[in-house]
């Protein structure tokens, strides 16, 4: 095995690499609340999600609450290794936390054995991230949790690539989550193995009034004919 992969709900991951386990956007507790209240948006747990492995790396790929979620965050030790874009920067020095490293797109970072490599993410304002995480043998995965690929990025063969495979749109706003149409351009470029489904699945209950304007637009048809050789999954041992 070179990873295993579980997807944890919303935009969390638990990635096992052989002696390195990474976190990603993880909600693991509490509730999710955007600004400028519950009222707005909340997402809830039914039961706290328990991760047993040792974490040795928070990878965050926006300073959202969704996918920097504080009481979950608080959990862990404050010395833990967190990669990060800089809109999380200033809540985890917030929260106290002494090991942060911001990557920038096309900056790599090296840490226990593995090379991660920032992209150009979403623009929600700000430009996040996202992702390539390979370990000494180049064996990894690509993920973006809201269906933008870097223009910059080289095509490449991985492994696994974690995406959102569908759109989501508010009236007046269009799509902000744009899996549906990027599926080809990641098979394209980077002809994975698998594809991870992300960021809308889970236990988790939403109310607020912004939930209710969201819908949904599943990828194309002639999209789906191309998909048939690939196994689109939320979990998977490589």
């Amino acid at each position: 095995m070179t990873f295993e992969a579980k997807y944890l709900g919303s935009n969390g991951w638990l990635i096992k690499f052989e002696k390195t386990n990474l976190l990603i956007d993880p909600w693991l507790n509490g509730d999710l609340v955007f600004p400028p209240g519950e009222w707005f948006f909340k997402g809830a747990l039914d039961k706290e999600i328990i991760i047993e492995e040792e974490i040795n790396i928070i990878l965050l790929t926006q300073g959202l609450p969704d996918h920097c979620h504080i009481p979950t965050l608080m959990k862990f030790k404050k010395n833990i290794d967190i990669i990060c874009p800089n809109s999380a920067k200033r809540i985890l020095e917030k929260l106290n936390f002494t090991s942060i490293q911001v990557l920038k797109p096309s900056e790599k970072a090296n840490q226990h054995g593995l090379v991660i490599e920032a992209t150009a993410g979403a623009p929600v304002p700000q430009l996040e991230n996202g992702y390539v995480v390979k370990d000494i043998n180049g064996k990894g995965f690509y993920i973006e949790p809201h269906g933008y690929l870097d223009e910059n990025i080289k095509s490449q063969e991985i492994d696994a690539v974690i995406t959102p495979i569908i759109n989501l749109k508010l009236p007046f706003v269009g799509s902000f989550v744009k899996g549906a149409d990027v599926i080809q351009k990641l098979i394209n470029t980077f002809n994975p193995q698998y594809i991870l489904s992300s960021t809308v699945g889970g236990e988790a209950k939403y109310t607020g009034i912004l939930n209710k304007f969201i819908s949904i637009q599943e990828y194309k048809d002639e999209i789906n004919c191309k998909l048939v050789n690939l196994k689109i999954m939320d979990s998977v041992k490589i």
